[in-house]
Protein backbone atom coordinates (compact mmCIF):
# COMPACT_ATOMS: atom_id res chain seq x y z
CA UNK A 1 0.00 0.00 0.00
CA UNK A 2 3.14 2.63 1.11
CA UNK A 3 4.88 1.58 -2.50
CA UNK A 4 1.51 1.78 -4.40
CA UNK A 5 1.07 5.21 -2.56
CA UNK A 6 3.93 6.83 -3.09
CA UNK A 7 3.80 5.76 -6.87
CA UNK A 8 0.77 7.56 -7.58
CA UNK A 9 1.95 10.24 -5.58
CA UNK A 10 4.86 10.45 -8.05
CA UNK A 11 2.92 10.14 -10.68
CA UNK A 12 0.30 13.13 -10.09
CA UNK A 13 3.33 14.82 -9.62
CA UNK A 14 5.05 14.77 -12.86
CA UNK A 15 2.16 15.38 -15.00
CA UNK A 16 0.80 18.39 -13.07
CA UNK A 17 4.54 20.08 -12.62
CA UNK A 18 4.15 23.20 -14.56
CA UNK A 19 0.06 23.42 -13.04
CA UNK A 20 1.72 22.92 -9.36
CA UNK A 21 4.41 25.65 -9.58
CA UNK A 22 2.20 28.41 -11.02
CA UNK A 23 -1.42 27.47 -9.59
CA UNK A 24 -0.91 25.10 -6.10
CA UNK A 25 2.52 27.25 -5.25
CA UNK A 26 0.54 30.36 -5.52
CA UNK A 27 -2.69 29.20 -2.96
CA UNK A 28 -0.50 28.28 -0.47
CA UNK A 29 0.05 30.61 2.20
CA UNK A 30 3.12 32.62 2.80
CA UNK A 31 5.00 30.59 -0.25
CA UNK A 32 3.14 33.19 -2.47
CA UNK A 33 5.13 35.99 -0.72
CA UNK A 34 8.69 34.47 -1.50
CA UNK A 35 7.73 33.86 -5.00
CA UNK A 36 6.96 36.73 -5.88
CA UNK A 37 10.15 38.41 -4.84
CA UNK A 38 13.50 38.85 -6.73
CA UNK A 39 15.39 36.19 -6.74
CA UNK A 40 17.90 38.43 -4.64
CA UNK A 41 15.55 39.63 -2.34
CA UNK A 42 13.82 35.80 -2.14
CA UNK A 43 17.48 34.82 -0.75
CA UNK A 44 17.60 38.12 1.66
CA UNK A 45 14.35 37.01 3.24
CA UNK A 46 15.54 33.25 3.51
CA UNK A 47 18.92 34.22 5.18
CA UNK A 48 16.95 36.82 7.80
CA UNK A 49 14.61 34.04 8.82
CA UNK A 50 17.21 31.69 9.08
CA UNK A 51 19.34 34.54 11.35
CA UNK A 52 16.25 35.47 13.25
CA UNK A 53 15.66 31.18 14.67
CA UNK A 54 17.08 30.01 17.56
CA UNK A 55 19.42 26.79 17.48
CA UNK A 56 20.77 24.51 19.49
CA UNK A 57 24.44 23.37 18.84
CA UNK A 58 25.14 21.37 15.73
CA UNK A 59 26.03 18.30 15.63
CA UNK A 60 28.23 17.81 12.61
CA UNK A 61 29.45 14.75 12.56
CA UNK A 62 25.60 13.27 13.43
CA UNK A 63 24.60 13.13 9.55
CA UNK A 64 27.42 9.88 8.54
CA UNK A 65 25.90 8.56 11.54
CA UNK A 66 23.58 5.61 9.48
CA UNK A 67 22.17 4.35 13.31
CA UNK A 68 18.46 4.54 14.10
CA UNK A 69 17.04 7.20 16.92
CA UNK A 70 14.03 7.99 18.30
CA UNK A 71 12.02 10.20 17.08
CA UNK A 72 13.84 9.84 13.42
CA UNK A 73 10.86 10.43 10.56
CA UNK A 74 11.91 9.72 7.27
CA UNK A 75 10.25 11.50 3.74
CA UNK A 76 10.36 10.38 0.09
CA UNK A 77 11.39 13.67 -2.18
CA UNK A 78 9.71 14.43 -5.44
CA UNK A 79 10.40 17.86 -7.45
CA UNK A 80 8.89 17.53 -11.11
CA UNK A 81 9.48 20.68 -12.28
CA UNK A 82 12.23 23.90 -11.62
CA UNK A 83 12.07 27.37 -13.10
CA UNK A 84 15.07 29.14 -14.30
CA UNK A 85 15.33 32.85 -13.48
CA UNK A 86 17.29 33.57 -16.77
CA UNK A 87 16.03 30.95 -19.12
CA UNK A 88 18.54 29.48 -22.09
CA UNK A 89 17.99 27.13 -25.10
CA UNK A 90 20.51 24.83 -23.54
CA UNK A 91 17.98 23.89 -20.49
CA UNK A 92 16.35 20.83 -20.27
CA UNK A 93 13.16 19.57 -17.89
CA UNK A 94 14.79 19.49 -14.37
CA UNK A 95 13.26 16.52 -11.85
CA UNK A 96 14.01 15.02 -8.59
CA UNK A 97 13.91 11.68 -6.65
CA UNK A 98 15.57 11.20 -2.96
CA UNK A 99 14.66 10.41 0.60
CA UNK A 100 15.56 12.58 3.27
CA UNK A 101 15.53 11.61 7.26
CA UNK A 102 14.92 14.33 10.17
CA UNK A 103 15.96 13.76 13.44
CA UNK A 104 13.86 14.87 16.34
CA UNK A 105 16.03 17.79 16.74
CA UNK A 106 15.43 18.73 13.41
CA UNK A 107 18.35 18.08 11.77
CA UNK A 108 18.80 16.61 8.72
CA UNK A 109 20.82 14.47 6.44
CA UNK A 110 19.85 12.69 2.93
CA UNK A 111 20.08 11.85 -0.55
CA UNK A 112 18.90 12.69 -4.14
CA UNK A 113 19.01 11.82 -7.96
CA UNK A 114 18.35 14.46 -10.57
CA UNK A 115 18.54 15.28 -13.77
CA UNK A 116 20.54 18.90 -14.12
CA UNK A 117 19.44 21.80 -15.74
CA UNK A 118 21.17 20.20 -18.81
CA UNK A 119 20.44 16.81 -19.04
CA UNK A 120 23.08 15.28 -17.01
CA UNK A 121 22.41 12.74 -14.26
CA UNK A 122 23.56 14.49 -11.13
CA UNK A 123 23.95 13.48 -7.42
CA UNK A 124 23.32 15.10 -4.32
CA UNK A 125 24.72 13.85 -0.65
CA UNK A 126 24.29 15.88 2.25
CA UNK A 127 25.11 14.83 5.89
CA UNK A 128 24.40 18.51 6.95
CA UNK A 129 21.17 20.36 7.09
CA UNK A 130 18.05 21.68 9.70
CA UNK A 131 14.79 22.90 9.62
CA UNK A 132 13.16 25.60 11.37
CA UNK A 133 9.35 25.26 11.92
CA UNK A 134 6.77 27.99 13.62
CA UNK A 135 7.96 30.90 11.78
CA UNK A 136 5.90 34.41 11.30
CA UNK A 137 3.12 33.13 13.78
CA UNK A 138 2.47 30.39 11.12
CA UNK A 139 2.69 26.66 12.75
CA UNK A 140 3.08 25.01 9.27
CA UNK A 141 5.60 27.49 7.48
CA UNK A 142 9.59 26.48 7.98
CA UNK A 143 12.41 27.35 6.42
CA UNK A 144 15.09 25.02 5.99
CA UNK A 145 19.14 24.08 4.25
CA UNK A 146 20.77 21.09 3.43
CA UNK A 147 24.65 21.29 2.44
CA UNK A 148 27.02 18.90 0.96
CA UNK A 149 28.38 17.52 -2.03
CA UNK A 150 27.30 17.31 -5.86
CA UNK A 151 28.34 15.22 -8.73
CA UNK A 152 27.51 15.53 -11.80
CA UNK A 153 28.65 19.06 -13.79
CA UNK A 154 30.47 17.77 -16.45
CA UNK A 155 31.84 19.39 -19.56
CA UNK A 156 31.13 21.51 -21.29
CA UNK A 157 29.14 22.63 -18.21
CA UNK A 158 31.31 22.28 -15.06
CA UNK A 159 31.21 25.83 -15.08
CA UNK A 160 27.63 26.67 -14.28
CA UNK A 161 28.44 25.39 -10.33
CA UNK A 162 31.35 27.10 -8.58
CA UNK A 163 33.98 25.08 -6.97
CA UNK A 164 33.48 22.33 -9.82
CA UNK A 165 36.62 19.60 -10.08
CA UNK A 166 36.15 16.93 -11.92
CA UNK A 167 32.59 17.29 -11.55
CA UNK A 168 32.57 16.93 -7.15
CA UNK A 169 31.38 20.16 -6.20
CA UNK A 170 29.70 22.02 -3.15
CA UNK A 171 26.66 23.19 -2.40
CA UNK A 172 24.33 24.50 0.04
CA UNK A 173 20.18 24.57 -0.66
CA UNK A 174 18.07 26.79 1.37
CA UNK A 175 14.41 25.81 0.79
CA UNK A 176 11.00 27.25 1.99
CA UNK A 177 7.99 24.96 2.70
CA UNK A 178 4.22 24.38 3.93
CA UNK A 179 3.32 21.56 6.07
CA UNK A 180 0.35 19.99 6.40
CA UNK A 181 -1.75 18.30 8.97
CA UNK A 182 -0.50 15.08 7.21
CA UNK A 183 2.99 15.46 7.26
CA UNK A 184 3.39 16.21 3.44
CA UNK A 185 5.12 19.40 2.68
CA UNK A 186 5.64 21.61 -0.73
CA UNK A 187 8.26 23.13 -0.63
CA UNK A 188 10.73 25.45 -2.87
CA UNK A 189 14.86 24.53 -3.10
CA UNK A 190 16.50 27.71 -3.91
CA UNK A 191 19.25 27.15 -6.37
CA UNK A 192 21.75 30.23 -6.40
CA UNK A 193 20.25 33.12 -8.25
CA UNK A 194 19.50 30.53 -10.89
CA UNK A 195 16.43 29.13 -9.94
CA UNK A 196 14.18 27.33 -7.91
CA UNK A 197 12.88 23.98 -7.54
CA UNK A 198 9.65 22.70 -7.05
CA UNK A 199 9.39 19.55 -4.34
CA UNK A 200 7.08 17.62 -2.63
CA UNK A 201 7.58 15.20 0.27
CA UNK A 202 5.75 11.98 1.49
CA UNK A 203 6.37 10.47 4.76
CA UNK A 204 7.41 6.94 4.97
CA UNK A 205 7.51 6.11 8.74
Amino acid sequence: MLLFAAFDFVISCFCFRTFCFRTVILRVPMLKFFISRSPVRAALAMLSLLAASSASAYDWGDGFNLSKKEGDQYSFLVSPYAQHFHPSPNHKHVWLVGVERERADQSLAGAAFFSNSFGQPTVYLYPWGQTYRDLLGQSQLYVKWTAGLLYGYRKPYEDKVPFNHNGFSPAIIPAVGWEFENKYTVQLNFLGLNGAMLQFSLPVR
